[in-house]
């Protein structure tokens, strides 16, 4: 079975730091595009950040500069550091992958997910 499981969130000032983990099982990660979601209370979830298999990566609009998506394949362990956090961050946020090589910021491209990690921002 694939597994993801996320870690590293918490709640944070804004202005802050956080970096968010996903280690994968069950899937061969190296070979894959991977990506972070967020999710929320009471909005859809959204595409925050994608990395391809080749390492290319995509933000959404309001996370260039601030946020970097990077892998370990080693360790197959995915990363989302977070810097210069702001209130509208507030969320659940997912890692997300599937049999691909080019990652996109569309929920409807992943078909394996993590149970998420709640990061605040105040």
């Amino acid at each position: 079975d694939v597994q993801l499981v996320e870690s590293g969130g918490g709640s944070v000032q804004a202005g802050g730091s956080l970096r968010l983990s996903c280690t994968v099982s069950g899937h061969p990660y190296s070979r894959y595009a991977m990506a972070w979601f967020r999710q929320a209370p009471g909005k859809e979830r959204e595409g925050v950040a994608s990395i391809d298999a080749d390492g290319s990566t995509s933000y959404r609009q309001s996370a260039r500069g601030r946020f970097t998506i990077s892998k370990d394949n080693a360790k197959a362990t995915l990363y989302l550091q977070m810097n210069n956090l702001k209130p509208e961050d507030t969320g659940t946020y997912y890692c997300a992958t599937d049999d691909v090589v080019v990652g996109t910021l569309n929920v409807g491209w992943y078909k394996y997910w993590g149970r998420g990690t709640q990061v605040t921002v105040s």
